[in-house]
């Protein structure tokens, strides 16, 4: 997967990308409704544009701490399986990675990280590729939930 134009962000110290295939907008963090016994990293629900989109907290699954809601921003993020929000510190840039700057990363065999895919390795600083359906395929919790989400746009469509 080449990952020439991508959406980098931070979390914590460190800077992360996505390809721009995958983020459908970058919104402020706002109204997001929690619902109890959810897995930590899972903030709650929000809509956008009249999609209910589960929020995940990218600073919880990395480093299990929260965001920093004073910077945050929510990346809305298009995946096979479903639309998902990631709250990252801060969304920076846009940039285009060339192909000699991209080294795969042997951490994908880890089964921990198997989203991170590539290390951009730039002249100042390193990026690390992270591939958003690994990521929401890879978490504890996120199938019961992307069911449960079928299921609610299912009888929103039948009610409709």
């Amino acid at each position: 997967m080449s990952f020439e134009k991508s959406v980098v962000f931070r979390c914590k110290t460190e800077e992360y990308a996505v390809s721009v295939e995958q983020v459908v907008s970058i919104e402020k963090l706002e109204s997001i409704t929690p619902v109890p016994h959810l897995p930590n990293y899972l903030l709650g629900f929000t809509r956008i544009r009249g999609e209910l989109i589960p929020v995940l907290d990218f600073g919880i699954i990395l480093y299990n701490t929260p965001s920093q809601k004073t910077t945050a921003k929510i990346i809305i993020l298009n995946t096979d399986v479903v639309n998902f929000g990631l709250v990252v510190d801060e969304a920076k840039e846009i940039l285009n990675f060339s192909e000699s700057e991209l080294t795969q990363v042997g951490l994908v065999n880890y089964s921990r990280t198997k989203y991170f895919t590539a290390i951009a390795n730039l002249e100042d600083r390193m990026i690390t590729c992270v591939e958003p359906t690994i990521l929401v395929n890879s978490l504890e919790g996120t199938r019961e939930i992307i069911e449960y989400l079928k299921e609610l746009n299912n009888e929103a469509e039948v009610n409709s």
